[in-house]
């Protein structure tokens, strides 16, 4: 009872500090699903359980199916097992953010935005891959299941943890680190648009190699699922090429980040992204001389996740979000009716939810007040 009554407490009167926590949360749980979505596709466990949403047309959990093994089979339950914490893990994301937003001004319609993406997103991919199943994993379908779940939900995830921690940051009257030139920001959205353009790249080498998934017969006979017409030599040089873009994208940031003044946080982040870039570069490299080991595959799809992730960080970090300046808007003081803040007239953009506490000894409470109030404006 202790533990569902601060569950509850967790959901229904969070604080900033339980909204982070809900938002990592979120970007954790998506990540493991994609991840484990790859290794049922890399596995040929794909068609484990050939019918949705039930496995099979007579069973609803795992079963035998003519043609597949027992462990395809439970691979692919399993990850359809893994839908429900997600799911849960969503809702209960998206309730706690719309709470927050009732019970503190209702000046953060943003974080309620992004986090009605998560629930709403899940549904959409459970669909998706309900048809990638009944398409016999069309590989186009498969590459919008990926790329659905990384480029839109992961994406809302990360985004919306950025949002909660500098909501933390505020309360806590910790100084807004400033954005960096608006050049380099440039440049860091850049790699995070060709990062996104790699993803898709991957999708479609997956798609055209021999691991798009396969399918056996009861005689044990493997016959391999529709995949693109393509040549593969091609697509994973055009893979590469576009690794080593980002490559050179992500050395001219982090020097420019370096002899710049860019935060610590952010610099750090670059240098995160430079050696992620360096290693999956390696693992292309080895598992394509390598003849596409499954094994190996997979971790370089993972790895690409956990890179998608560190690459939005910095874009994020280096300033993006940055409320528009308003014509006059008012101080925090002065829509309480308590006259001029201190400190008015500072014509500094601040990152909406970012900026500290008005004095000293403001306190954590006025310095979440402040927070509401302020980062109401709209986002870039």
């Amino acid at each position: 009872m202790r533990v569902l009554s601060r569950l509850t407490g967790l959901v229904w009167r969070p604080t900033v500090k339980s909204l982070q926590g809900w938002a990592l949360a979120s970007v954790i749980s998506n990540a493991v699903i994609i991840s484990t979505g790859a290794a049922v596709r890399l596995s040929a466990s794909g068609l484990g359980c050939p019918d949705w949403p039930t496995c099979t047309k007579s069973s609803a959990v795992a079963a035998h199916s003519t043609g597949q093994t027992t462990l395809n089979t439970w691979i692919e339950f399993s990850n359809r097992l893994l839908n429900f914490p997600l799911v849960a893990i969503a809702g209960l994301t998206f309730i706690a953010f719309l709470r927050y937003y009732q019970t503190h001004g209702r000046a953060r319609k943003d974080l309620v935005r992004l986090s009605a993406v998560l629930p709403l997103g899940v549904i959409a991919q459970a669909v998706v891959g309900g048809i990638v199943v009944l398409t016999k994993l069309n590989p186009a379908l498969v590459a919008a299941h990926f790329l659905l779940s990384a480029a839109v939900i992961l994406t809302s995830a990360v985004v919306l943890h950025h949002r909660a921690s500098a909501l933390v940051k505020a309360a806590a009257g910790a100084p807004a680190a400033p954005a960096v030139r608006t050049d380099l920001r440039v440049l860091a959205g850049l790699l995070a648009a060709v990062t996104a353009l790699m993803l898709a790249a991957g999708t479609v080498v997956t798609g055209t190699g021999p691991l798009a998934g396969t399918t056996i017969d009861s005689r044990g006979h493997h016959t391999t699922v529709p995949r693109f017409h393509f040549s593969l030599e091609a697509v994973t040089q055009l893979h590469a090429d576009i690794g080593w873009f980002i490559g050179a994208l992500a050395v001219a940031l982090v020097i420019g980040l370096r002899f710049s003044g860019g935060s610590p946080r952010t610099v750090r982040l670059g240098w995160i992204v430079l050696g992620g870039l360096g290693m999956q570069g390696v693992i292309g490299y080895v598992q394509y001389f390598n003849h596409l080991p499954a094994g190996l595959v997979w971790v370089h799809v993972a790895t690409a996740v956990v890179l998608w992730i560190f690459v939005l960080q910095l874009f994020l970090s280096t300033g993006t979000g940055l409320p528009r300046a308003a014509g006059s808007p008012a101080e925090p003081g002065q829509a309480a009716g308590q006259g001029p803040a201190q400190g008015a007239g500072h014509d500094t953009a601040q990152p909406a939810g970012e900026h500290g506490a008005h004095g000293a000894g403001a306190g954590v409470h006025a310095a979440d007040e402040s927070t509401e109030r302020v980062a109401g404006t709209p986002y870039r």
